[in-house]
């Protein structure tokens, strides 16, 4: 297991493993948020937090949430608006110890236009 937190430490995020790949989204959120995903099953992920701490974005269609942290502002994950037993999560990768992280492979993802990697 691996934890992630944002800047506060208000939240707290245990995921399973390190990531496998990390993604880099272009689209007009990810890319203003500065965010690396890190996905994952959304069964095997614990937020761990209190209900204050947690502020939530929807917007377009209103399929995933994109959460921060109510104190600090740090973006920590997003989830799927209604959760399915298959559905999955991003976990923002820059809250992971940078060590968690090392060696990733980090895929480029066109989420502005085509939904494609570029890679």
């Amino acid at each position: 297991m691996i934890v992630a937190t944002c800047h506060c430490g208000a939240i707290r995020i245990e995921a399973p493993r390190r990531p496998r790949s990390l993604t880099d989204c272009n689209c007009s959120i990810c890319r203003r948020y500065g965010v690396l995903w890190a996905y994952y099953q959304a069964n095997t992920v614990r937020v761990h937090g209190a209900p204050k701490a947690l502020a939530g974005y929807v917007w377009g269609d209103k399929r995933i949430r994109f959460v921060r942290c109510a104190r600090c502002g740090c973006v920590t994950h997003w989830e799927a608006t209604q959760p399915a037993v298959t559905s999955r999560m991003g976990v923002n990768a820059r809250n992971f110890d940078p060590g968690d992280v090392s060696g990733a492979r980090i895929r480029r993802l066109d989420g502005a236009s085509t939904w494609k990697y570029l890679d």
